[in-house]
């Protein structure tokens, strides 16, 4: 793939998801790469995307890709795992097409590679949305890693959703989150993978409920390394003294985002601007 000149290592990176579960991602990567500008796009006004088809998926993740490439971005992030699982092919084979040369990084092999890593039992747990659990992309992940392990994959439809609107905890969560870990109890998984950037904000409930021995793997930190690297090999790099910046695009309403996006980002919130999306505004 044609690389960047090196003038262009002052662009940011382009980061996006179906609303602001990504900012967990985006938390990682500002705390791994400070001298780096980062931009953000949720995805709000489509959110979720965990039951969508994967033409929908592909159909909205190129759609935003074009808005965050016109906006010079010198690496494409996308920290969404249903959008991983359905259109990282898509968008790759789309940046290929382009004068760019722009690499497009997903969320499903980090984890998988991490996890893999991490099992003593060759057991491992999947909890995810709908949509990323009926692509199999964890299990294809997983196993070209190592043939020799299982993944035991639970479709969760409600959490995604309940964690982005920032509802109370109450027993009915508290149900919701034991019924998905069941299964993986049964299956005496040593090591889980949380494939929704929206679940590390639950993850205590979860190691609670899976016991201590159990190693949960989020997305953030094996991203980080792998976008650090990409950055490294390609001489892309930004080589400033001081940290960089960030800032914010989503297709919803403004205020709604700020008030949401704090606790998943837990860094001071910059500038928010609202994108309009051809896509986005005819469903809206």
């Amino acid at each position: 793939m044609a690389n960047l000149a090196a003038g262009n290592r002052a662009r940011p990176i382009g980061v996006f998801d179906s609303g602001i579960g990504g900012l967990t991602v985006l938390h990682e990567l500002l705390v791994a790469l400070p001298r780096e500008d980062f931009l953000y796009l949720g995805d709000t006004a489509r959110f979720p995307y965990g039951e969508r088809s994967r033409e929908e998926l592909e159909h909205f993740s190129v759609e935003i890709a074009e808005e965050l490439l016109g906006r010079r971005v010198k690496l494409l992030v996308v920290a969404c795992n249903s959008a991983t699982s359905a259109a990282l092919g898509a968008l790759q084979q789309r940046m290929m097409d382009t004068t760019l040369g722009v690499d497009v990084l997903g969320v499903v092999r980090p984890e998988a590679v991490q996890a893999v890593a991490s099992t003593r039992s060759g057991r491992i747990g999947l909890l995810a949305t709908p949509t990323t659990v009926s692509s199999r992309a964890y299990e294809h992940a997983v196993q070209a890693v190592d043939p020799h392990v299982t993944l035991t994959a639970v479709p969760c439809p409600t959490l995604a959703p309940i964690i982005q609107a920032g509802a109370q905890f109450d027993e009915r969560v508290v149900q919701s989150v034991r019924e998905a870990c069941a299964p993986l109890k049964a299956a005496e998984v040593d090591t889980v993978i949380l494939g929704c950037t929206h679940y590390p904000l639950i993850a205590p409930m979860l190691q609670r409920m899976l016991g201590p021995g159990v190693t949960l793997i989020t997305s953030g930190a094996a991203l980080a390394r792998q976008v650090e690297h990409a950055l490294s090999t390609r001489d892309l790099l930004n080589p400033r003294a001081g940290e960089g910046a960030y800032s914010f695009l989503c297709t919803g309403d403004v205020e709604t985002f700020r008030e949401q996006s704090t606790r998943f980002l837990q860094m001071p919130l910059g500038p928010v601007e609202q994108v309009r999306l051809a896509a986005a505004e005819a469903i809206g």
